[in-house]
């Protein structure tokens, strides 16, 4: 058997450690600016913890906004807690970062998109397909509009980078 080196894997471990980094800094430091997050996660993630009516509503995936409401953030190595405000109902909410797949700042026009590892999806080497950092835009995330925001000003596309070029053919 031949010794490969898993970059798809790594490359995911890198990403969510980003992730983790920069809830860890919210978490101490507040939500910078105009920063905030679009997060979509896998509600039937085994290690998810959230009340029985979100599942039942979201059988597949959630997306969450973590901005102007939230409290507890609590950021571990495995994933964070955080209690969001649904409809002034707080809910407390546990999402392991292996459940996330995407991960979006549209203030900044940044996004992380994780592909699945099911067995379907890993390759011949059974490596499994690697993320990719998407622009926000194309996170299908409702676009926000601000009044303060110059309309004219020219609107720059975010860096798109692909791992299937780093991939064995």
């Amino acid at each position: 058997m031949t010794r490969s080196i898993d970059y798809g894997n790594l490359m995911h471990r890198a990403m969510r450690g980003l992730i983790q980094e920069v809830l860890s800094d919210v978490s101490e430091h507040g939500l910078p600016g105009r920063h905030h997050f679009f997060i979509t996660f896998d509600t039937m993630h085994p290690d998810v913890e959230i009340a029985d009516w979100l599942s039942d509503r979201y059988p597949g995936e959630m997306t969450i906004v973590l901005q102007h409401w939230f409290q507890g953030l609590e950021v571990t190595d495995e994933g964070f807690s955080v209690t969001l405000n649904f409809g002034d109902n707080p809910e407390p909410l546990y999402i392991p970062y292996d459940a996330i797949r995407t991960f979006v700042d549209p203030s900044v026009e940044f996004g992380l998109r994780f592909e699945t590892q099911d067995e379907e999806t890993a390759d011949e080497d059974g490596e499994a397909p690697a993320g990719e950092v998407i622009p926000a835009r194309s996170a299908r995330i409702p676009a926000e509009t601000d009044e303060n925001e110059d309309e004219d000003a020219p609107k720059r596309d975010a860096d798109i980078v692909s791992l299937d070029s780093f991939r064995k053919g």
